[in-house]
């Protein structure tokens, strides 16, 4: 009977899970029903304070996520444990209470589920729109290229170096920003430029790579399925995001000799 109540005890907290999943698109009210009023507890002694910062612990959890709790059976439930009594509830009644916490979980993951999409989808429109206007607008800005791939490219620094081919590692500086100015990385805060190939990067970079000379520096603004298309990041870059780029291209790098062992 032991594990039963550990598996209802398991499924209680799914639904705990579920409910801190859905904090970011609902507020859930948990209804608790109250207890009878008892008198003044003594909070003195450890075991007591332990006691109680346990109950409130597992009570504030319980309400955060929505879960409804009857503390007079949560209470017997507890005092016939200590007192060693046998269950009040059959294993019929316990199967049946675990099913339907399950049930309850799966219902709750899906519905959460159905919102984040919902807003996802959301986000991804207005990203489009909001996105298309500002390579429309940015387009007709004096000095801004758009080549038939749809990038835009705006030369700040003319330079006279090497242009790299798709197989070659380039080192750069850079600083990316969403169309709104928020700025989501940077060479430059990091005080190190990068290296990288140009054919392992967004297509938009690998493209624009191809174009600058060494000591280049110019300004991107890459659409959505030039960069990290519909999926986005996960991060702060969302769905079907136009990204802007200052990049400045330091050099092509050599690739390094292998040794000669035969020396």
């Amino acid at each position: 009977m032991k594990l039963k109540y550990f598996m209802v005890g398991c499924v209680a907290l799914s639904l705990v899970a579920c409910g801190n999943e859905s904090e970011k698109a609902a507020e859930v009210e948990a209804e608790v029903v109250p207890a009878a009023e008892s008198s003044e507890i003594a909070l003195e002694s450890v075991e007591q304070r332990l006691s109680y910062m346990v109950g409130d612990n597992m009570a504030q959890q319980f309400i955060r996520d929505g879960v409804e709790l009857d503390l007079e059976a949560l209470t017997a439930g507890i005092n016939d444990a200590i007192a060693g009594k046998e269950s009040r509830l059959s294993e019929e009644q316990v199967q049946q209470t675990i099913a339907t916490l399950q049930e309850r979980a799966q219902q709750r993951q899906a519905e959460q589920q159905a919102e984040l999409a919902k807003l996802a989808a959301e986000a991804a429109e207005k990203n489009i729109a909001e996105g298309n206007a500002y390579l429309k607008d940015n387009g007709a800005k004096e000095g801004v290229v758009t080549t038939e791939s749809g990038l835009q490219y705006k030369e700040l620094t003319a330079g006279d170096g090497a242009t790299p081919t798709d197989t070659d590692t380039v080192s750069v500086h850079y600083r990316g920003t969403l169309i709104d100015g928020t700025e989501f990385d940077s060479s430059y805060s990091r005080n190190a430029p990068a290296v990288f190939p140009v054919n392992g990067v967004i297509p938009g970079w690998t493209e624009a790579l191809q174009l600058m000379n060494v000591g280049d520096k110019w300004e991107l603004t890459i659409p959505s399925d030039l960069a990290y298309g519909t999926g986005g990041t996960g991060g702060t870059i969302g769905p079907n995001a136009v990204l802007v780029f200052e990049v400045e291209l330091l050099e092509v790098v050599e690739p390094e000799k292998p040794i000669d062992l035969s020396k």
